[in-house]
């Protein structure tokens, strides 16, 4: 490593976010995301200087975002979001994806690849922010939080379709070709998941369970290294076979060892949460560009310019299709939470700026941007649901006392 130390800094920074985050608790919730991030900039060449990232790092960090997108694909139970939920979603997305490409080409002044990236990023939502967060309210299996998760994973999974066919640089054609291909081989695969798996691999993953073997957990790491090496082989980015990685892992486990499937996704979160992820957002606060934002009025103008844009772009439609039966607050919520975005930014801006198509003030402008959201619109989010919550109790309060 050309900096051994930028790692046990990083280490270091992934173990006091969650110590600040305890702290300030009891003052407002602040997801714990933004001190990893903030972390990462103090320590960073933005401010102190001491952590440099080099290759080893770089990994590391990418496969920590691919972690946290596989992680994402795990959680979404294709089950309860498909249907009219799912086809609402879909559309939403859509809409945003037409509306942001309209809004880049106006911004860029007609270019076009400029016009992709900053249209694609604006559709996003980091799903694998939001669902922790409904998951350590209760939300997760709840109505509310299957709708977030319908709508968040159309956002997740859908600006990583488009970043495949509009950000590889290839024609759209072949990219297309390319696409339909890997998405044939995920299909196999996932009928290949659905059926009965052999006694052996069942008994196996339970004598293995709390050995030295884990053999399970091998097996998905297996699955994930599998998909990523399948979507880099067809030129795809990583995150589609991160994504595919997620979804298949939840079909293996629940087929073949149901009992065991959650304890064994226990395991594979615990590495990502405890390891993986918290060291790609520290890496993203290290690389963050913090000089060219506050160096550059025009780069710290763009940062509200960008968070509004994330709520007309991509909220704005979620609000306009959300299904029926939401009440206002929960409506509000769920545009709050699909405005939420980070780690694709990261990645859309990352392509944009290596492809040099992407200046370094828009770029840090779109990944503050970002940042901004992950820390107000969750909280607004949760403040709201509460607030609608209790005007809906107090009307049915006030309802049945007129009625008695």
């Amino acid at each position: 490593m050309a900096h051994p130390g930028t790692l046990v800094l990083i280490m270091a920074a992934a173990v006091l976010a969650p110590v600040l985050a305890e702290a300030v608790t009891r003052l407002v919730r602040v997801p714990l995301v933004i001190f990893e991030i903030v972390l990462g900039i103090v320590i960073g060449p933005a401010v102190l200087g001491w952590a440099h990232p080099d290759r080893v790092v770089d990994t590391l960090s990418d496969l920590g975002l691919a972690m946290l997108i596989f992680l994402a694909g795990y959680e979404i139970e294709f089950a309860a979001v498909r249907g009219a939920t799912l086809r609402r979603a879909t559309a939403a997305w859509l809409v945003s994806l037409a509306a942001g490409i309209g809004l880049g080409f106006l911004i860029s002044g007609g270019a076009a690849y400029q016009a992709f990236v900053i249209g694609t990023a604006l559709t996003s939502t980091a799903l694998g922010t939001v669902l922790p967060i409904l998951r350590d309210q209760g939300e997760l299996r709840s109505r509310f939080g299957t709708v977030v998760s319908a709508f968040g994973a159309v956002g997740e999974f859908g600006p990583v379709v488009a970043m495949a066919l509009l950000l590889s640089g290839r024609g759209p054609g072949k990219s297309t070709v390319l696409l339909v291909a890997f998405a044939v081989i995920t299909a196999g695969a996932v009928g290949w998941a659905l059926r009965p798996r052999r006694a052996w691999f069942s008994r196996l993953v339970a004598t293995t369970l709390h050995s030295s073997g884990q053999f399970a957990v091998r097996f998905v790491m297996l699955l994930l290294a599998g998909m990523l090496a399948l979507a880099q082989a067809f030129g795809l980015d990583i995150l589609l076979g991160a994504f595919a990685a997620g979804v298949l892992t939840r079909l293996v486990l629940h087929s073949a060892s149901p009992a065991h499937g959650a304890e064994v996704f226990g395991k594979v979160e615990a590495l990502g949460f405890g390891f993986l992820v918290p060291l790609f957002y520290v890496v993203t606060g290290i690389e963050f560009d913090l000089r060219a934002l506050l160096h550059d009025g025009r780069a710290a103008a763009l940062v509200p310019v960008f968070l509004l844009l994330f709520l007309l772009v991509r909220g704005g439609p979620v609000r306009l299709l959300a299904p029926p039966g939401l009440g206002p607050g929960d409506r509000r919520a769920l545009t709050l939470f699909a405005s939420t975005c980070l780690p694709l930014i990261v990645a859309i801006t990352t392509i944009g700026v290596d492809q040099k198509v992407l200046g370094g003030d828009q770029a840090a402008a779109l990944v503050g941007a970002a940042m901004v959201s992950v820390l107000v619109l969750p909280l607004l989010a949760t403040r709201l649901r509460r607030g609608g919550r209790r005007t809906e109790r107090a009307s049915a309060s006030s309802a049945e006392s007129e009625a008695w």
